[in-house]
């Protein structure tokens, strides 16, 4: 079972010596890293055990939607009927897109999406590492190109997710295993990208930041070196962001990718589909609860402006900060560096932002 509780999480950059090093202070655990294959396998479980009350269609394509509205009082049968690729139809109350970002879901009812691809893809891959470790931390470095991220599965393996440009990404999962192992190590140990005018800079900023509030200064660790590489792990895909401008409709909710699509520097992709998932939840169950009619939008409207609230944020954040990392423009370079730094030293700070991460 490839999965693993991570306890330190550190951020650094590929430009100067600034860092951010997010831990809790009995080291618990932060969260975990859990491999796609093993997230589906307990959700297959988790359906299979609920067999009497759940029906799962395998090998079916929904093809088209009918909706009720304009509803009205006079409408005797509030349903959303589906019709599936075999001709047959459903119907339900409340229909929910859970369809990725290319949701047909949210085409058919006609919902705004505002979006736009970002001149990056992901390079994915299964990593073994040179020696067993503890392996508990998730590391990020931002590079030039954009960040890498090494996340640990177990104490030999970590996943690999390195943010690069459509032209890298495609030479990085054509590599040879040895050349590609050795361009990961690189990237996350190589200096080549520093310049003495940012080391310069930040180690002032670094002294001053000591001098006014004496505290316990998070040093760069280095992560643990990769030997080799997953034979046929290596995948990538295009990243872009995407945020429909409404995320419920009467007897519609649209949850996860299927609402917003956001950038993996975060790591906040599938956390804010279960905050969605958890959130509409609540929501619903409230609503059964007090015998309400679940597609009514008196209560999927509180699910919409719980997650909405939450989601831009996040959505604005990460987009500023791929922007911020993607030049080597010396203002921006130390307008970075020194951020970063500030934050690190600002433990309140970084509880703060823990905490949103986790909601």
């Amino acid at each position: 079972m490839r999965y693993r509780a991570f306890r330190r999480m550190q951020v650094w950059d590929a430009c100067s010596e600034a860092l951010i090093m997010f831990d809790k202070d009995n080291l618990d655990d932060m969260g975990y890293i859990v491999e796609n294959d093993i997230i589906m396998c307990a959700l297959t479980k988790q359906l299979e055990a609920a067999s009497d009350r759940v029906t799962v269609l395998y090998r079916s394509r929904a093809v088209g939607y009918t909706w009720p509205y304009p509803f009205t009082m006079a409408d005797s049968s509030p349903w959303v009927h589906v019709t599936l690729g075999d001709g047959s139809t459903l119907q339900t109350k409340l229909l929910i897109g859970a369809d990725g970002h290319n949701s047909g879901v949210r085409q058919a009812a006609g919902i705004q999406n505002v979006s736009w691809s970002y001149d990056q893809s992901a390079v994915v891959a299964t990593l073994h590492l040179s020696e067993a470790t503890e392996n508990n931390v998730a590391w990020q470095r931002f590079l030039p190109s954009g960040p890498i991220a090494l996340l640990p599965l177990s104490d030999t393996l970590s996943s690999l997710v390195w943010s690069t440009s459509h032209e890298h990404a495609a030479e990085l999962v054509g590599m040879d295993e040895e050349k590609f192992v050795d361009t990961v190590n690189s990237a996350f140990w190589s200096d080549a990208n520093h310049t003495d005018l940012i080391d310069s800079a930040g180690s002032l900023l670094q002294y001053a930041v000591g001098f006014l509030k004496p505290t316990k200064v998070s040093a760069r660790q280095m992560p643990p070196s990769v030997a080799r590489v997953d034979a046929k792990s290596r995948v990538l895909f295009p990243l872009g962001l995407g945020h429909a401008a409404e995320y419920v409709r009467p007897r519609l909710a649209l949850i996860g990718d299927a609402a917003h699509r956001v950038h993996p520097l975060a790591g906040q992709g599938v956390n804010m589909g279960f905050g969605d998932v958890s959130s509409l939840v609540r929501h619903l169950s409230a609503a059964a609860f007090n015998g309400k009619d679940l597609g009514s939008m008196s209560h999927l409207t509180g699910y919409e402006t719980d997650r909405q609230r939450h989601n831009t944020a996040l959505l604005a954040a990460t987009d500023l900060l791929k922007r911020l990392y993607s030049t080597r423009a010396t203002p921006l370079v130390l307008l970075r560096t020194w951020g970063l730094q500030a934050t690190n030293a600002v433990s309140p700070l970084k509880e703060q932002i823990i905490a949103f991460a986790s909601k």
